[in-house]
């Protein structure tokens, strides 16, 4: 189970702890929010894309969007989802329950600033009903992020 092998590896750093499960599901923002009590902001969603030999893991939130031109600066080619099939094999992870942690080689997570105004986040905990309660520090580093982006929109703090 997905869930355990988060567990597992954030053991390696003392914070299993921070893994809850609730009997709910925590499989969109919109459910994760309602089962935490917080502001959609505060879920750290990651979305899969494609890109050649892999996949890219963009940790953002929950209240952001990916901005299509900001995407294509930084990363050199035009957004494109990771299609559902290819998910779990590229990821390690099923939809609902994709994480940045302990993923595969061929998966490079970055982290995007639009998370970076919140004291903590809420990313997924390897399943479809729990989450990791994390810094933004900490997500940073248990994710083996690649460096802090800014490819999102609609989350500005006006």
């Amino acid at each position: 189970m997905s869930v355990d092998r988060v567990k597992n590896y954030l053991a390696r750093f003392s914070m299993q702890d921070r893994l809850m499960e609730f009997p709910v599901s925590s499989a969109t923002v919109e459910l994760a929010a309602k089962a935490l009590g917080v502001e959609s902001g505060r879920i750290a969603k990651t979305i899969s894309f494609c890109r050649e030999g892999g996949c890219i893991l963009i940790v953002t939130a929950g209240d952001a969007k990916i901005d299509n031109a900001k995407f294509k600066a930084e990363f050199g080619f035009k957004a494109k989802m990771l299609k559902a099939e290819a998910v779990e094999p590229l990821t390690g992870y099923r939809i609902g329950g994709v994480c940045p942690f302990d993923n595969p080689p061929q998966a490079q997570v970055y982290c995007d600033v639009s998370l970076k105004r919140f004291e903590t986040v809420f990313p997924a905990g390897g399943s479809e009903s729990s989450c990791v309660s994390l810094s933004c520090d900490e997500l940073f580093h248990l994710s083996d992020s690649m460096r802090w982006i800014d490819v999102c929109k609609n989350w500005e703090v006006t």
